[in-house]
């Protein structure tokens, strides 16, 4: 953001500078000419004095002698004209002098006229044209003839390309100056801005201890800052209240449900014929009750875990958990495996909390498929590690697919299986606080595959590194 500001700020400044250079680079330029052409039309006009006395004595050659020297001395060609707009013979200071040069033409008719010509064009420094002084002898109708200098420019342009470069210069360390304190002014305030994105990212990554700095910037973004880290102590407060009730309430139900469940089976050998059934449906309902409370501990360590701060190889997870997933299939008649291509696999998650997320999809394939086999694999896929657990069951639908990830959702083939409906559901909202994804997909010809992708971690790199 700094540097867009300052992408912004720099023409502005650019701008403003030229806006007051260029007129006074042309003020120069105006004012270097207007000095030359008053010493150019001083010297015209002593020679048109000259000229006067000697064309009206007929003395030219003093006259001549004067131009020659002046043309030898300065590098300034000098011609007198007569009446009729031809020079006169000798007053011409030598093969120098271009009767065709720019301006002579129009300087020498205005003379003639009577007239001087007060108005001199600017010479720049890119032009190579000469400065043309025609000045003339007598006034009004008594004109007897024109004074004519044309004077080269080379050192005319040279020094207004002086006057520009020390101009230029003056004007670099003031340019500086405000470049610099439009750089230290947009860092002041956004420097909030920028401690405010880096709060929000590390709250967005679970940190809920990331605080925005108060103490720098302009007023308004301060108070800004304070009222965004008043508002994450509240959601802080908030959720660990939730986090603590669930928990506790799942715990406290705990003992009691344990002591129901005793009861009840105790209650077995007294039930007459005819209530078997009601005590298998009280028995299953405790089961039930037992089972939502596991859950809601579940929810409650998980939704409480974040991602780690260094890499976490997914090997050791699958293997640690193997030998438990295998008991499990294979008190449901099914076989499972375990898949990991590359043992160097990692991201950045826990392992504990990634093996219960697992745990649970690997319980519901057993229970829930009615498949042969079950499939844990883990792959690098790009910049995630996607993990995936696949069994060869029924599968289902992709309406049912759909709404698999709603908490309370049972499918009607699973309506006489224990289960409530909250296990996926808690792992989807999980693994999306993990920064991930979890889908399900169709496997052909028949079965469900549950595929969770989460950030991969690069090798020896760490979660601020790789952020």
């Amino acid at each position: 953001m700094l540097r867009r500001l300052l992408l912004v700020l720099v023409p502005l400044l650019v701008a403003l500078f030229a806006a007051l250079a260029v007129p006074l680079a042309a003020n120069i330029a105006q004012r270097e000419t207007q000095t030359v052409y008053l010493d150019r039309l001083a010297d015209a006009d002593r020679f048109a004095a000259l000229a006067d006395d000697a064309l009206r004595r007929n003395r030219n050659q003093s006259l001549a002698r004067e131009i020659a020297t002046y043309d030898r001395t300065y590098g300034i060609a000098v011609a007198v004209y007569g009446p009729d707009g031809r020079p006169v013979s000798g007053l011409v200071s030598g093969p120098g002098f271009d009767a065709g040069t720019p301006g002579v033409r129009d300087g020498l008719a205005t003379a003639l006229a009577g007239y001087r010509s007060d108005h001199i064009a600017t010479v720049w420094p890119w032009q190579q044209a000469s400065m043309v002084v025609a000045e003339p002898v007598g006034r009004d109708s008594g004109v007897i003839a024109v004074v004519v200098t044309v004077s080269p420019t080379d050192r005319l342009r040279s020094t207004v390309l002086v006057r520009w470069g020390e101009l230029a210069g003056l004007g670099v360390l003031p340019f500086l100056l405000a470049v610099l304190a439009g750089w230290q002014l947009a860092r002041w305030v956004l420097r909030p801005v920028r401690d405010l994105d880096r709060a929000t990212v590390a709250i967005a990554a679970g940190r809920l201890d990331a605080r925005a700095v108060t103490v720098a910037g302009p007023p308004e973004l301060r108070r800004l800052a304070g009222s965004f880290n008043t508002m994450i102590d509240t959601v802080r407060r908030t959720l660990r209240r939730q986090r603590s009730f669930a928990a506790d309430a799942s715990h406290q139900l705990r003992n009691p449900l344990a002591s129901l469940r005793l009861a009840v089976d105790n209650l077995a050998g007294y039930v007459e014929p005819e209530g078997q059934d009601l005590h298998g449906v009280a028995v299953a309902e405790v089961e039930e009750m037992g089972h939502v409370v596991d859950n809601m501990l579940a929810l409650t360590a998980l939704e409480g875990t974040t991602l780690a701060g260094t890499r976490q190889l997914v090997a050791p997870v699958l293997t640690g958990h193997g030998s438990r997933w295998g008991q499990l299939a294979g008190e449901r008649g099914m076989v499972l495996s375990v898949e990991v291509p590359d043992d160097r696999i990692a991201t950045y998650v826990p392992p504990d909390p990634l093996g219960n997320l697992l745990d649970e999809l690997v319980g519901n394939a057993c229970r829930l498929s009615g498949g042969s086999t079950v499939v844990v694999r883990a792959v690098a896929e790009g910049v995630d590690v996607v993990l995936s657990v696949c069994d060869d069951g029924a599968g289902l639908s992709a309406q049912d697919r759909a709404a698999a990830g709603n908490r309370y959702w049972r499918g009607a083939a699973h309506a006489e299986i224990p289960g409530t409906g909250l296990g996926l559901a808690i792992c989807r909202e999980v693994v999306d606080a993990w920064g991930g994804t979890l889908t399900l997909r169709a496997v052909q010809p028949h079965g469900l595959c549950v595929r969770i992708a989460l950030p991969a971690a690069g090798p020896d790199q760490g979660l601020t590194e790789r952020k």
